[in-house]
């Protein structure tokens, strides 16, 4: 395994803790995250004026000498797979995945292989320069298994750092297209009274609260209005379907991105995505306002209608601005057809 040596001096009026320090004044070419200078402080790989530092909150002076010794990237102890994926974009440290609903992104003890992670490690192969020391793609943001749409992951330490920030900075554009239960509307006195809704000019309901873990069901995100993570959710209509109407399409965008923003925060706001087993996406429509056909098509539909259409950031390497778009996929597309039909 392959060997470099990193030397540096602490900068005049270093941050109070070690880990922070060298966040700061490591330089920028060598791609170095604070975690994975924790990590590197932790394997007693990092010498302050010759003397070995183990503890991330030591105190260091300025005009230190710093030697820090890192190894070659290693292979990752999750396995290649070969998956079909479906590539947006790709160059030599990042790729866009247009994600299939159903697949899982990265392994866990319920899903231990078929993830994208297996399939990037197969698709990318020794393009892989390293993530965090090991050769695996670097995930900077998640979409659930059973959300389809655009995904961008690093393949190298400089873009997983420079992704993770903008992701951090909520400058990273993301839009969604949802099926939705009701219709988000400013004329909807209800709304009115659902705290942290409001609507902003154009029709666009805005929804801020605080999401934390529910305190009984682990696989759940609850609104909360104190503690918890700060998170706000934009959504606007775009197509309204049943007579009398009874379901939506969405367009919904984030300031923030939690674990199940989009789907907790619609279901808070009374208007669920259809399908989602979590938040509750079945729900009976009024009987005269769809088809029987059409309402057994929503009924059925086997998972939350949620896709993630369009990705914008800029580069993390080269700087330039990227923008991406896919359409809706198979199933989606057959259910509008669906809520567009005719009563019959």
């Amino acid at each position: 395994m392959g060997i470099r040596q990193i030397e540096f001096q602490i900068a005049a009026d270093p941050p109070p803790r070690l880990d922070k320090a060298l966040s700061r004044d490591v330089p920028a070419d060598e791609n170095l995250s604070r975690t994975r200078l924790a990590r590197l402080i932790d394997q007693g790989a990092v010498l302050i004026d010759g003397i070995e530092a183990r503890d991330p909150k030591a105190k260091v002076a300025e005009g230190a000498s710093v030697a820090i010794t890192v190894n070659e990237a290693e292979d990752s102890h999750i396995g290649p797979e070969d998956i079909p994926l479906e590539i947006v974009f790709e160059d030599a440290d990042l790729v866009v995945i247009n994600k299939p609903a159903g697949m899982v992104v990265h392994p866990a003890p319920g899903s231990p292989s078929g993830t994208l992670v297996n399939a990037l490690l197969h698709h990318c192969g020794d393009d892989l320069s390293g993530v965090g020391g090991v050769k695996r793609p670097g995930i900077v943001h998640r979409i659930d298994k059973e959300t389809s749409g655009l995904l961008v992951v690093a393949k190298s330490d400089a873009a997983h750092h420079g992704l993770a920030a903008q992701f951090e900075a909520h400058t990273v554009e993301r839009y969604y297209r949802a099926i939705c239960y009701g219709v988000p509307d400013a004329n909807d006195p209800r709304l009115r009274g659902v705290k942290g809704v409001s609507f902003e000019p154009g029709n666009i309901m805005r929804l801020t609260t605080q999401l934390a873990r529910h305190k009984t069901d682990r696989q759940r995100q609850a609104v909360l209005f104190h503690g918890g993570r700060h998170a706000v959710t934009r959504a606007r209509l775009v197509e309204v379907f049943g007579s009398p109407a009874g379901l939506a399409l969405i367009e919904c965008w984030l300031e923030t991105g939690r674990t199940h923003q989009i789907r907790v925060h619609m279901a808070h706001a009374g208007h669920g995505l259809v399908g989602d087993p979590v938040y509750g996406g079945k729900r009976k429509l009024a009987a005269k306002a769809f088809s029987a056909t059409t309402a057994e098509a929503v009924r059925t539909f086997p998972r939350q209608a949620l896709h993630a259409a369009v990705l914008g950031f800029e580069h993390p390497v080269t700087g330039e601005n990227l923008r991406f778009e896919v359409e809706l996929p198979e199933d989606m597309q057959k259910l509008i057809e669906q809520l567009r039909a005719p009563l019959t």
